[in-house]
């Protein structure tokens, strides 16, 4: 797999949810806080259960996210492919990893730790600012889709 320069790392960061609209001059700090990590196919990335440190972000190649249900087996919840993030709420909670995220092929990942996140966020207060701000919309939408999509199902579920 190639390196991926910083300047890519950067538009990449930009079009995820959770940075999408920060300034150049934020992205840029941003991506120079993080690392990049690979995984071969199969490899796992973290475990259901796990403590939530890192946010990550695909490079190249594809992950799966997927839990395990019990007399089922695996129940892929997504395959994140280039550009696609996951992992953002391990930067503002520390509650554990609600599912397993696996190398769905060869992968190479960046990787933003929460303590490099929060040491950024403390020195640089308009980041920070822009930061939260762009955190809390994305919890709100997220919570209005929640919402749509419950109500959708007590409703379907009185026709049946």
């Amino acid at each position: 797999m190639g390196t991926v320069d910083m300047a890519e790392c950067v538009a990449m960061l930009g079009e995820a949810a959770l940075f999408k609209g920060l300034s150049s001059r934020s992205l840029e700090r941003l991506a120079g806080t993080g690392s990049q990590e690979e995984f071969a196919r199969g490899d796992h990335i973290f475990h259901e259960g796990d403590r939530g440190t890192k946010f990550y972000m695909v490079l190249q190649g594809a992950v799966r996210v997927s839990r395990m249900v019990p007399g089922m087996g695996e129940e892929a919840l997504a395959v994140m492919r280039k550009g696609d993030s996951f992992g953002e709420m391990s930067l503002i909670e520390d509650a554990p990893r609600s599912a397993d995220a696996l190398a769905h092929e060869e992968a190479r990942l960046f990787v933003m730790t929460k303590e490099a996140l929060e040491d950024l966020l403390f020195v640089d207060r308009d980041l920070a600012y822009e930061f939260l701000w762009k955190m809390v919309r994305l919890l709100s939408t997220r919570l209005r889709e929640t919402t749509d999509k419950m109500t959708f199902l007590s409703v379907a579920s009185k026709f049946e």
